[in-house]
This record gives structure tokens, C-alpha cells and sequence, in this order.
């Protein structure tokens, strides 16, 4: 587990502190979406179809910040689109990590080696590069030869300068586990300091609808891929928790935690969750005051989350469970084991 010794305790303070204050409901990650404009098109994705007028917009630096503090989540994920095209992507990171948020700005490759000299290195900051397998099957999925080989490049220019980066991968149907193996492996030999890993999501708007698996599907796949990493013949360092791990393999069976990652973009706060959109609240409170949230999570019975594992949903249920006393000794083994 690649989660550093300092974000782990203060996550866990954070979690112990709603707690002692009774709150059933509240952020972990808050999902900042400065833009919906990408570089790619790639074939899984459901982010970027948009109309023209909204893909031209952009949030201000202002309006992230305002979003962070009315939120109050300790981590800040900045996806897309493409981060990286926003004209004031440094002054938004900046600006996180002065407020001592943990930011992970996700990015497809293309732009960061010549985009390294707007950051500055931090402990609360890390780059998360897309990279979903090695390069022949990561080029088909984004629709581009090349990206790979730019990406992976891009990944030894940041860390040579000093910066903490992760990996983002999705996995679909299809995949072969000891190809998502021999992956694993060869992201390791770069010295990222974590990977993360994650089925796809069915996106309603994703050009590709033939390829998401089904939730026993996405069970079966992950006890082969991770068996090697779960027999401790591969010691892989994924920036998950480890119950999360497990639930991915079936070992646990959790409930979608939905508010837990909340999603916040030009068009405001996104009803239910980062994945599914049914609309936009003003404020992060009409966002958890007015959703009906017994209309989510696979025990509702909705078509639309029959099937999701995606981490944005069970990450969080899988932080409270670590939280619980049996969990706590592993949970803290693994942070410490690969701590940097």
C-alpha cells in the first residue's frame, strides 16, 4: 500500500474526528473536475461528451478553492479531461497544497514532461498517470499510438525531478491476467510511488459499451491478477487499501459508500457520485441533503450500480472498515511496509 505514513494518519484522524462527531455522511476525496476538455478520446471513457459550450468552460482557481473548503475532504483528486490544459492548473495545485490538502492530479502523459517546471514537489502532491496496460493494449485503449511510450517517459522525467507519481489503471473485460501482471511488474522497475487499480465503470456515454464487466466477472479476473500479489510471490505496491484489494477479489462484500467521493465541476455538484450523473446541486450541502441516497448502492436495486466495484465507491467503505479495530493492525502493516 503506497499511501504514504503522513496522509494515512491524517486520514485516519479525519475519519476518528466525524466520528466523535456523529457524522453518517461525509467526504473522503473530493473529485475537482476544473475541466471536461481532453487531449483523447479514449474508448472507455464517459467524461468528456459534452457540448461545445461546456467543454470550453473552465473553473477558476477561486471557485476549486471555495469547492475544497465547503467540502472539507482531506484528499483532492483532479481529474478530467485533461488537467493539464487548464491555463491555471499550477496556481489550483498550488494553492491545495498550501491548504495542506493531499492532491493527486491525474493526467494521460501527453503534456506533463514539459509541463514538470509549473509544480513543485511536495509530500501533499503526486502525479497519477493513466497507463491501462503495457504498450500495445494502453495505445489501443486511448485510440492513439504512441501515448505509452510518451507517458512512460513523462513518468521518469517527474520522478527524477523529485515528484511523488502514481499510476491510474482500469481494467475491462477481456483482459488477460498475466499480461496485467507483466504490467504490474514493469510499472514497478519505474519507481512510482503507488499504483492504482480499478474496473470500468459502464458509462452511459462511453463509445464503448461492450467491454465492462459484470460484477462476478470482476471478481474472477481479480483473484487471478492479484493472485501472485496475494500468495506474496509479487509484492506490487498498489496506493489502495488493502480491504479494498480483497473486495475486488470477492473476500469482501461491501456497500457503495456514494457520498464519499463527491464530484465537483463547472456544472456544479454532481448527483449521486463521481460515475453516475443525474443532475447538479449549488452546494455540497444540497448535494447531501436533498439525494436520495437509498436509491443507490447495489442493495437498492439499481440497474446502474448492480455491477459497479469502481474504487470511487467502495474505497471509502473500505477506509471505515479499516477504521474497525480488526482491521486496524493491517491496514497500518501495509502503509508502513512500503512507506516513503
Amino acid at each position: 500500500m503506497a499511501i504514504h505514513l503522513q496522509q494515512a494518519l491524517e486520514i485516519g484522524k479525519y475519519i476518528v474526528t466525524q466520528r466523535l462527531k456523529g457524522r453518517k455522511r461525509y467526504p473522503l476525496t473530493l473529485m475537482l473536475e476544473p475541466l471536461f476538455r481532453c487531449n483523447l478520446a479514449c474508448s472507455g471513457c464517459g467524461k468528456i461528451q459534452h457540448p461545445v459550450e461546456i467543454l470550453k468552460q473552465n473553473l477558476t482557481p477561486e471557485e476549486c478553492f471555495a469547492a475544497v473548503e465547503e467540502c472539507g475532504a482531506p484528499v483532492v483528486a483532479i481529474p478530467g479531461g485533461e488537467p493539464l490544459l487548464h491555463p491555471q492548473i499550477d496556481e489550483i495545485v498550488r494553492g491545495l497544497v498550501e491548504r495542506r490538502k493531499f492532491v493527486y492530479l491525474c493526467t494521460n502523459g501527453l503534456l506533463l514532461e514539459k509541463s514538470l517546471d509549473k509544480f513543485q514537489p511536495s509530500t501533499y502532491f503526486s502525479f497519477s498517470v493513466h497507463l491501462d496496460g503495457l504498450r500495445e493494449l494502453h495505445d489501443k485503449c486511448v485510440d492513439r499510438k504512441g501515448v505509452f511510450d510518451t507517458a512512460v517517459r513523462a513518468i521518469k522525467a517527474a520522478k527524477a525531478k523529485g515528484f511523488r507519481v502514481t499510476t491510474n489503471t482500469t481494467i475491462f473485460e477481456g483482459a488477460d491476467p498475466k499480461e496485467m501482471q507483466d504490467f504490474f511488474d514493469f510499472v514497478s522497475t519505474l519507481g512510482v510511488d503507488g499504483m492504482m487499480v480499478s474496473p470500468g465503470y459502464s458509462y452511459e456515454w462511453a463509445p464503448d459499451q461492450e467491454h465492462f464487466l459484470k460484477r462476478e466477472q470482476t471478481k474472477a479476473l481479480f483473484r487471478e491478477i492479484l493472485a501472485p500479489y496475494k500468495a506474496g510471490t509479487k509484492h506490487w505496491n498498489f496506493n489502495h487499501n488493502p480491504l479494498f484489494l480483497d473486495f475486488l477479489t470477492g473476500e469482501k462484500d461491501y456497500e457503495c459508500t456514494p457520498w464519499g467521493m463527491p464530484s465537483y465541476s463547472v456544472l456544479g455538484w454532481q448527483k449521486p457520485c463521481y460515475l453516475l450523473n443525474e443532475g447538479h446541486y449549488r452546494t455540497y450541502q444540497e448535494l447531501l441533503d436533498n439525494t436520495d441516497w437509498d436509491q443507490y448502492g447495489r442493495a437498492s436495486g439499481n440497474p446502474k450500480c448492480a455491477d459497479c466495484m469502481v474504487h470511487c465507491g467502495y474505497e471509502p467503505t473500505a477506509a471505515e472498515d479499516a477504521m474497525n479495530p480488526q482491521n486496524i493492525t493491517r491496514s497500518l502493516g501495509a502503509v508502513l511496509s512500503f512507506s516513503r
